[in-house]
Order: C-alpha cells, then sequence, then structure tokens
C-alpha cells in the first residue's frame, strides 16, 4: 500500500493553497462584478453527455470513464462547457454565469499540466460581439491584477472556414487541417506542413502569414474588425492572430488565446500584426463563441493552477498570531474578539520561542503574548515580526 498521489494529480497546501485560494476570490470578484452568477454541477455525468457530438475532439477522447454498480456508463467531466446545455434551458437570456471546479483528463502529464485541474470559466449564453468584447475586458482585468501583462490574440473560425474554401479544401478535411494549423508555435512550421500535405493543404499555413490586405476580401474579417473595435471602448488591444485556431470543433465564431508578455518569449508569431511581440508561447487563458442548444454564446477559461504559476499576487491580509502563556481563557477572549473585527488570528498555547518560530515559519507578521504579566497590568505585548519592534495596547 502506497500513500503516493496518483500520477497526473498533486496535493496543495500551505502557501500554495492559500495563493490558489486568493485567487478564486479575485475572480469570484471580478465575475461577480461583470454581472455573471455561480453555477454548480455534478463531475460525475453519463459518458453519453460528456462526449456529446464532439467525440473525435483530443479533449473528449481523454476524458475518465467510470462504471457504477449499476454498470452505467459514466465518466468525470473534462471541461464545464457541455454541461451548460442542461443548466442554460428555460433561463432568461442572456444567462451569464460563472463556474470554478474540478474538471479531470486521461492525459499525458507534463511539468505544468495535470490530470486533475481548476477550471474557472464565465459564459453568456445569448451573446453578440459585445459580449465577446466584454469578456476580454474582463479577462484582462484578472490578469493585471494578478501582476500578468496579457497578450490578447482573437481570430474568427468563419473567417478560417472561407479561407479553406478559397484554397479548395475539401469539407470533409477542414477540421483536420485547423488541428494541424492549432500545432502552430508548438511544432516547426515544416513539421506541420508536412502533415498537411495528406489533405493538400500544405499552403494554408503560408496564407495565414499574409498581410492584413489580404485578409479584407473575406465577409467574416469584418467581424473581427468589428470585435477589435468594441474592445476598444474598453481600452483594451487585442491582436488578430490567424493561426489561432482553439481545438475544440464546436466553436463557429471568434476564439481568443491569451499569453502573457515577458514570460518566455516566443520566437515565432502568428501575423505581420503582432510581430516582435514578446510574450510566452504556452496559452494561458482561452476561449470563444459557440452555439448552446442553438443559441449562439461565449466564453472564456481559466485554469487556476497555471494562473497561480504565473502570477504575481502576493497575499496582503494581515495575520496575527495569539500565544497564550497559562492564560488561555483571555486569551481565547481576545482571539474572538479580533475574529470579530475580522482579522486573520492563530491561537497557540505554550512557550514563546516556539510562537514565533511558528510565526516566522507561517509569515504571520504579528504575535500577540498574554501572560500573568500582560493580565495583571490590562496591557497585551505585540511583537512586529517584520520590524522587530514591540508595542503594547490595553486589553
Amino acid at each position: 500500500m502506497t500513500n503516493e498521489t496518483v500520477k497526473g494529480f498533486k496535493d496543495y497546501t500551505e502557501e500554495e493553497a492559500m495563493k490558489k485560494a486568493e485567487i478564486k476570490k479575485l475572480l469570484v470578484r471580478t465575475f461577480e462584478n461583470y454581472g455573471f452568477e455561480p453555477a454548480e454541477t455534478p463531475i460525475v455525468e453519463y459518458e453519453e453527455f460528456v462526449k456529446g457530438e464532439n467525440e473525435k475532439d483530443e479533449a473528449v477522447s481523454d476524458i475518465f470513464k467510470l462504471r457504477d454498480k449499476g454498470n452505467r456508463a459514466l465518466a468525470l467531466r473534462y471541461e464545464f462547457t457541455f454541461q451548460l446545455k442542461r443548466i442554460a434551458n428555460n433561463k432568461k437570456l442572456p444567462y451569464r454565469r460563472y463556474q470554478i471546479g474540478e474538471v479531470f483528463r486521461d492525459e499525458p502529464v507534463t511539468s505544468n499540466r495535470f490530470r486533475q485541474f481548476t477550471q474557472c470559466d464565465i459564459d453568456v449564453i445569448g451573446s453578440t460581439v459585445k459580449d465577446e468584447a466584454e469578456v476580454l475586458a474582463m479577462t484582462k482585468e484578472v490578469l493585471i491584477n494578478l501582476g500578468v501583462e496579457p497578450v490578447i490574440l482573437v481570430n474568427n473560425r468563419k473567417l478560417l472556414n472561407e479561407i479553406l474554401e478559397s484554397e479548395k479544401i475539401k469539407e470533409k478535411d477542414r477540421e483536420k487541417v485547423l488541428v494541424e494549423i492549432d500545432k502552430f508555435g508548438k511544432i516547426s512550421d515544416e513539421e506541420i506542413k508536412k502533415n498537411l500535405k495528406k489533405y493538400k493543404a500544405e499552403k494554408v499555413l503560408g496564407v495565414l502569414k499574409k498581410g492584413e490586405s489580404y485578409f479584407k476580401k473575406f465577409p467574416a474579417y469584418k467581424e473581427v474588425l468589428e470585435l477589435i473595435a468594441y474592445c476598444l471602448y474598453y481600452k483594451v488591444k487585442v491582436l488578430f492572430s490567424p493561426t489561432v485556431i482553439r481545438g475544440l470543433s464546436y466553436y463557429n465564431g471568434s476564439v481568443f488565446e491569451v499569453k502573457a508578455k515577458g514570460i518566455s518569449p516566443q520566437s515565432k508569431i502568428s501575423s505581420s500584426y503582432n510581430s516582435g511581440t514578446n510574450y510566452m508561447k504556452e496559452t494561458i487563458v482561452g476561449g470563444g463563441s459557440y452555439l448552446v442548444n442553438g443559441t449562439q454564446s461565449t466564453g472564456i477559461s481559466f485554469g487556476l493552477e497555471r494562473l497561480s504559476g504565473i502570477s504575481k499576487l502576493k497575499r496582503t491580509e494581515k495575520r496575527t498570531l495569539v500565544l497564550s502563556i497559562n492564560e488561555d481563557k483571555k486569551a481565547i477572549e481576545l482571539a474572538q474578539k479580533l475574529r470579530s473585527s475580522g482579522k486573520n488570528v492563530v491561537i497557540l498555547f505554550g512557550k514563546p520561542t516556539k510562537a514565533l518560530d511558528y510565526a516566522n515559519a507561517k509569515g504571520i507578521q504579528e504575535v500577540i503574548f498574554l501572560g500573568k504579566e500582560e493580565v495583571k497590568k490590562k496591557k497585551y505585548k505585540i511583537k512586529n515580526m517584520i520590524t522587530g519592534r514591540e508595542t503594547f495596547k490595553g486589553m
């Protein structure tokens, strides 16, 4: 018997767990400031429902499959979007919901990709380009507040289909071609072209690198320009990037990917419009527009672990340790009084050296000592753990 975690799963404790909790608070506050309301859905669903109409998508092929005692075919949710088919029914439109919770994928494990991770989604059921712009504005606000400078890339699946049609790519092959283009920046251009040869589409990558004047001839490019214009109302700059695909086949309009500026420079960029931009290769936030029960919708998804890994967010909440030196009743009364005023308080019973060691280890900013001398004088001693200064305060 082993107590090790299963490969692809991880324990989070202390600072790591507290940082994730702080980011969750920030996300919830921002989501609700933009008028989104919370939703919760089951982790376990019927396998058939999880697969939906997107069974060939890579993410769907990686679902964890289960059997219950009734031998029913079940699966763990791999994302939240498919569950919107159920919870969005009969809701007043636009239905603006957010959800934060665990999702699962039985896929290869990397240094920053696990089989269980926390997804943080917002979606608007009954959306227009105006909602898409607001979603991107909210995304920028979240990342700036986490100390991350975002680079927001946008594209349009309608535009991509128009381009593939103009290149005479067979309709049955178009989705497969997009899957290969989606590997841009992850593998070499030569490998992508080699993969595209089987669909007679090796020229498509070069087409997607053409200048702005080329794309103006396609009707769907107007939707890209409209999105860029609405984003500017929010003072949000977005970059058109023709190789942004998004892997899930249900996207039918705008698609978004967000990189983090200044982290791990990317040597190759998606188009001439953002040449010279210095941003990390991996997408930290992604989303787009799609249909939910026949209704146009849009959404974006944050990975909590990924945000935690790149965030410069520091815990600002003041923490206090109350040490009882054989004055337990008074110490408990004081701790409860401080808690009722909104303070984060840890109470310990014992020796000062032990309390100071604990405070240093946990990053607690102040220690209050409460012994017979303090009770007698009706003043407790406060030690500032950052400056080392000691002060006294009346009880």
